[in-house]
C-alpha cells in the first residue's frame, strides 16, 4: 500500500510539473504564455490563453467569405485585391508589415506583395493567388516566404502563380484573351500542368459581358482625392479605365462594409481575446501608478503586457494622459508627470490576429476619487449606461449616441458647467460620439448602418474640461452671449477645470439587447476604489 502511495504520489507531482510547463500557442506556434513574467497583483485579471482554431475550420469560414464576395461580384464581375505597400519610417526603414484588412480577410496571408483575384464566372478556376517565388537571399534579410504549400494551407487557395505572371494576366484581360504562364509560373493548380489555352477556356462569361460593355472590375477605390492607404488601386483604376473597354470600375467597399460588420463567432472570440489583453494591460497599469513619477512609467506597463500577450501591437496609439493631460482626446505623448490626487484618462487596445480593442478607463492615482472627480465620473458612467440601454437590434449609432448625449446634458447642467441643456453649450465639454464601430480597424466599416446581432461597437461619453476652454470664443456664440455664458459657469469651471474622463466599453449586439464584451474591468467608482486598495496591498 505505501509503494502504491508513493507510486501515485510520484505520479501526481509529475503531473503538476507538466501543467505548470505548458505553454500555450497560437496557431503559428508562438507562445502567448511566458515562464518568467513578472508577479503581479492576484486580483489582476489575467488574460486566457488565445484562441486556437483547426486548420479545416479556420480555411472553411475563409472559403465561405470568398463565395460571398464572389455571389456579390457576379458571373460578369471580378475582383482585384492588392496587399500592403511597406511604409516607410525613416530612410531605409520600414514600419512593421500590416497586412491590409481586406485581402487578410479573404485570405489569412500577411506577406507582402500578393495579390488576390477572383472570377466568379470562370468555369475553370474561380479565384487567382499571385505570390513571389521563394528566394534564399530575400529570406536571409527579411525572413521566411511562404512557400506555395504554405499559402494553400493558410488560405484554401488552390490556383497560385507567381507575382510576375499578373501585369501579362490582366494585359491579356484588357484585350478579353484567354491567359496561363508557363508551367514553371504555376506554383499550385488543379489543372494538369501542360494545360494550353484554347476555345474552352473558362474566361467566356466574362468576355461576352465585356464585350457588351457589361463587366464588372471590383477594387478598394475610395472615392475623392487621393487615398494614402490605397493610392496604389486607385492609380491601378485610373488607368485601367483609359487602356481597356468593356470593364466598368466598381467600388467593392459596400460589399465588405457589409460582410465585416458581422462578426461571426471565429471573429468574436478573437476580438475577446484582444480584449481581455487590453484587460489586463489596464489593471496592470492601475497597480503601478502610485510608484510612477511619469506618464510613460504607465503607457510602459501597456507595452509589457501587449508583448507579453503575443498581442500583434496597439490597434491604436495608446493614449495615457493625467491630470490636465487627460482633456486632450488623441494625447499621445505620455510626457506628463504622475502626480496624487490627480486622474489618469488610459484608452489602449491591443490589436490581436488583426483585431483591436478599445478601451478606456478613468482611475484616480491615489486610489481615491475626490468628490469633484466623482461628480464628473458619476455622469459620465450614466451616461454610458443610458447608451447600453439604448443598445439593440433595430437601432443605431445615431441612436444610442443621443440618448448619451441627453444624460451628459442633464450632468453638465446640474454641475453649473452649461445653463441651457436644449443648446449646443455642452460640445465645449464633450466634443465627439459615444460610438463607433469596432473591429479589423479601430475605427471600422459600417457607416450607418442599424444594429444586428453580431454587430460591434463602443460605449464611450466623456466630459473634459480644458484649463482653456474658456480662454477663446467657440463658433456658435456672439461676444456678449459668451460673455454672459463665461460669467455664469465660471465658479463651477474653477471647481472642476483640469478634469478629463472617459468610459469606453466593447459592445455587442445580441439576439435581445448588448452583452459588455469587456465587463471584466471595473467601471463604478467603489468597483475601481476597491481594486486598486486590494492590489496595492499587495504590492506593498
Amino acid at each position: 500500500m505505501r509503494k502504491l502511495r508513493a507510486t501515485r504520489l510520484v505520479f501526481l507531482l509529475l503531473a503538476v510539473c507538466v501543467s505548470l510547463s505548458v505553454v500555450f500557442v497560437t496557431p503559428a506556434g508562438v507562445p502567448v504564455r511566458a515562464t518568467n513574467e513578472r508577479r503581479t497583483a492576484t486580483n489582476v485579471r489575467i488574460a486566457p490563453p488565445a484562441p486556437v482554431f483547426s486548420d479545416k475550420d479556420r480555411v472553411a469560414e475563409l472559403v465561405q467569405r470568398r463565395e460571398r464576395v464572389a455571389r456579390s461580384i457576379g458571373p460578369k464581375g471580378m475582383l482585384i485585391l492588392f496587399s500592403t505597400e511597406p511604409r516607410v519610417y525613416s530612410n531605409s526603414v520600414n514600419y512593421p508589415y500590416r497586412q491590409e484588412n481586406n485581402l487578410y480577410y479573404l485570405t489569412n496571408l500577411k506577406q507582402k506583395n500578393a495579390t488576390l483575384v477572383l472570377l466568379p464566372g470562370n468555369t475553370k478556376f474561380k479565384e487567382i493567388l499571385f505570390l513571389p517565388r521563394r528566394n534564399p537571399l530575400t529570406e536571409t534579410w527579411d525572413g521566411h516566404m511562404y512557400s506555395p504549400e504554405e499559402a494553400h494551407q493558410l488560405s484554401g487557395v488552390r490556383e497560385i502563380w507567381q507575382i510576375s505572371e499578373f501585369e501579362p494576366f490582366m494585359s491579356a484581360l484588357r484585350n478579353r484573351q484567354p491567359y496561363r504562364p508557363k508551367p514553371e509560373n504555376i506554383f499550385m493548380s488543379d489543372l494538369p500542368a501542360n494545360t494550353a489555352v484554347s476555345n474552352d477556356h473558362g474566361f467566356g462569361t466574362l468576355f461576352d459581358a465585356a464585350a457588351k460593355n457589361e463587366a464588372g472590375l471590383y477594387m478598394l477605390v475610395p472615392g475623392g482625392r487621393e487615398n494614402r492607404e490605397f493610392r496604389y488601386e486607385q492609380r491601378f483604376a485610373a488607368d485601367w479605365g483609359t487602356t481597356a473597354s468593356g470593364f466598368a470600375i466598381r467600388n467593392a467597399w459596400p460589399i465588405f462594409t457589409e460582410m465585416r460588420l458581422v462578426k461571426s463567432p471565429m471573429e468574436l472570440r478573437i476580438m475577446q481575446h484582444a480584449i481581455d489583453i487590453s484587460i489586463e494591460a489596464h489593471q496592470r497599469s492601475w497597480v503601478s501608478a502610485i510608484h510612477a513619477k511619469w506618464e510613460y512609467e504607465v503607457d510602459a506597463e501597456v507595452a509589457y503586457t501587449f508583448k507579453l500577450r503575443n498581442a500583434d501591437n496597439w490597434g491604436y496609439p495608446d493614449i495615457v494622459g493625467c491630470g490636465p493631460n487627460a482633456t486632450t482626446l488623441h494625447y499621445i505623448e505620455s510626457q506628463g508627470p504622475v502626480k496624487p490626487g490627480d486622474l489618469i484618462l488610459m484608452d489602449v487596445g491591443a490589436e490581436y490576429d488583426h483585431y483591436t480593442a478599445d478601451v478606456t478607463r478613468t482611475f484616480p492615482v491615489n486610489g481615491k476619487f475626490s468628490p469633484a472627480q466623482a461628480a464628473v465620473y458619476q455622469i459620465v458612467y450614466d451616461a454610458q449606461e443610458a447608451v447600453a440601454a439604448a443598445s439593440k437590434p433595430g437601432a443605431t449609432l445615431s441612436d444610442v449616441n443621443r440618448a448619451g448625449t441627453e444624460v451628459l446634458k442633464e450632468g453638465l447642467l446640474k454641475l453649473g458647467l452649461i445653463t441651457d441643456k436644449n443648446s449646443n453649450q455642452y460640445r465645449l465639454w464633450f466634443m465627439h460620439g459615444t460610438s463607433h464601430w469596432l473591429g479589423m480597424n479601430v475605427h471600422d466599416v459600417g457607416g450607418g448602418a442599424r444594429f444586428v446581432p453580431g454587430v460591434v461597437f463602443t460605449n464611450e461619453p466623456g466630459i473634459y474640461v480644458r484649463l482653456d476652454a474658456l480662454d477663446q470664443m467657440p463658433p456658435g456664440f456672439s461676444p456678449a452671449e459668451w460673455d454672459k455664458f463665461v460669467t455664469a459657469i465660471r465658479p463651477a469651471f474653477e471647481k472642476y477645470k483640469g478634469i478629463g474622463v472617459r468610459i469606453e466599453d466593447d459592445m455587442l449586439i445580441t439576439d435581445t439587447g448588448v452583452r459588455w464584451m469587456t465587463e471584466a474591468l471595473p467601471r463604478k467608482i467603489a468597483e475601481i476604489e476597491d481594486f486598486i486598495a486590494k492590489a496595492r496591498r499587495q504590492s506593498e
